[in-house]
């Protein structure tokens, strides 16, 4: 990767870390999925350590469980929580949403403030700097905006927007070599401090989770997108009963604009029986319910599922897409290539056919791995550091003005 500072894996900032208490405001859209929990674990850290911390997000989605999460993120959010109307795609709500985080931070004088995904990177970054002078501009994309490909009409648009706003970024807080790969391919090297900083993980997430009551074969825990791959998935399992007269049994778990398309998928390809669709809930009772994990998408960034469920000892079958080699690296030769039905099928089957000391040697392996590489304690040092590197850049371009 082109940028002039980049670690392979971020580093402890215990030397280097903030003196004085931060204002920090994490901007974001949806509070759904692993950005969402990125930035609530995040938040919560960091006020852990003294810090005064506020999130800015839509109020346009929610959920039973997401309400959960807030409440119980509020307590430590001295800087409160704002959520105003924001909308997917570009749209005139920009403007308003826009104008409501001006007028927040003219209120709270955030120290930095740190975009998450393409939409909080463009709120966080585009805001006038009249309105947040010295304030540190920090970006994680998430993904976000690098998901479309050069194969999409959006690609060279939002890949422009995202060579304007880097020349306003103070530091790049990639979540994944993988994107950092992606912003150097397309967007281009840039003079702004950049670090890897990958997802962390809770001592208690590395506890093993019991499956010997687990009554399905595989589940899928995700957004019900068709990009995720559910419907490869799908179709994998047909092939299997094909071959073997009976097909697999699978939980799916989540919500998502193709939930009801793949339901009658799964109905079409004489798999009712085989599969049971259920809303979102919390990961680790979810995990027990089967034997295997299976992560079939066809684009991912550092998807945290994947995570949560390694380090929890959980086999998995995943495709080769995103940071997912970078969290199950000890064992990357065993991911498929995304929208193979036949590779889907017989990593599946070569699950439920292996024998089981192998199964939990590798598990373990991943598992270990993870402890020492992706904690949440590493992560928010990181972070921490990457925001004293964007006030250091941030300051000297000030002088030479």
């Amino acid at each position: 990767m082109a940028t002039t500072e980049t670690t392979a894996e971020a580093q402890p900032a215990s030397a280097g870390g903030p003196l004085v208490t931060q204002r920090i405001l994490h901007v974001f859209r949806a509070p759904i999925g692993g950005l969402f929990r990125h930035v609530l674990d995040l938040a919560c850290e960091q006020a852990a350590r003294g810090h005064a911390v506020g999130l800015f997000f839509d109020s346009s989605k929610d959920n039973a469980r997401t309400h959960d999460m807030i409440e119980r993120a509020r307590p430590a959010l001295s800087l409160g929580i704002t959520r105003v109307p924001m909308a997917r795609n570009p749209s005139p709500r920009d403007f308003s949403a826009m104008r409501a985080l001006a007028g927040l931070q003219r209120e709270i004088d955030a120290d930095i403030l740190h975009g998450h995904g393409s939409k909080g990177g463009l709120y966080a970054r585009a805001l006038p700097r009249r309105y947040a002078p010295h304030a540190v501009r920090a970006y994680t994309p998430h993904g976000g905006s690098f998901h479309f490909g050069p194969g999409n009409p959006r690609h060279h648009l939002f890949m422009a927007a995202e060579r304007w706003l880097s020349r306003r970024t103070d530091v790049f807080l990639f979540e994944s070599r993988y994107v950092a790969g992606c912003f150097d391919r397309y967007v281009g090297a840039t003079d702004r401090p950049a670090m890897i900083v990958h997802n962390g993980l809770y001592p208690a997430e590395f506890e093993p989770v019991d499956t010997s009551e687990a009554s399905f074969d595989l589940v899928f825990i995700g957004e019900m997108l068709l990009a995720k791959g559910v419907d490869t998935l799908l179709q994998a399992m047909r092939l299997i009963r094909e071959k073997r007269g009976k097909a697999p049994r699978l939980l799916a778990v989540g919500s998502g604009p193709d939930r009801d398309l793949l339901i009658q998928r799964a109905r079409e390809y004489g798999l009712a029986d085989e599969v049971t669709f259920e809303d979102a809930q919390p990961i680790r009772s979810v995990l027990a319910r089967a034997h295997a994990m299976v992560m079939p998408s066809h684009a991912e960034s550092l998807p945290y599922v994947v995570l949560e469920a390694a380090a929890a000892g959980m086999s998995l079958i995943a495709t080769n897409v995103g940071g997912i080699p970078e969290i199950l690296a000890p064992c990357a030769d065993d991911l498929i290539d995304p929208r193979d039905v036949g590779a889907l099928a017989q990593a599946i089957l070569r699950h439920l056919t292996e024998d089981s000391a192998a199964t939990r040697a590798r598990n373990a392996a991943i598992r270990a791995f993870l402890e020492t590489n992706f904690s949440i304690g590493s992560m928010t040092d990181a972070v921490l550091a990457g925001y004293a590197k964007g006030r250091e850049r941030k300051a000297l371009a000030m002088q030479s003005r």
